[in-house]
């Protein structure tokens, strides 16, 4: 005869795994600091990259009205306003980042500690039935 907590909860266990389980465990298997360092600076990095194409856009589309009104004091202007904007775009995307990844981190952690609750009182479960 079949155990019906015994089915639930391996029907629990098998749907967690089949949706965030992996990603939870992998997640998990970090350090906090480790896995926000880590994906905040892979954010920074892609916005460096972003913020550059994009800055060389805009470059080239305005080339004519840039090289049209060229001075030394424009170029001196323009590259602090454009580096400026950078540090600044840099702080705040990097503050969110970390901000999201520790969230991320702590709900995988909570999933990936309840999984492993469940995990030992279906072996509890088992033992019992023997």
């Amino acid at each position: 005869m079949l155990n019906e907590e015994r089915v639930r909860l391996m029907t629990k266990l098998a749907a967690y795994e089949s949706t965030q389980g992996e990603e939870d465990i992998r997640i998990s298997s970090y350090y906090r600091k480790d896995y926000t360092s880590l994906n905040t600076l892979i954010t920074i990095l892609w916005i460096t990259v972003g913020y550059a194409i994009l800055a060389l856009l805009v470059v080239l589309g305005n080339l004519e009205l840039v090289m049209k009104n060229l001075t030394m004091n424009k170029i001196i202007i323009l590259g602090a306003i454009v580096v400026g904007a950078y540090f600044v775009l840099v702080v705040i995307y990097g503050v969110c980042a970390s901000s999201f990844y520790r969230g991320k981190y702590n709900k995988a952690k909570q999933r990936v500690k309840q999984y492993y609750r469940d995990l030992s009182r279906l072996g509890k479960l088992y033992m019992k039935e023997k």
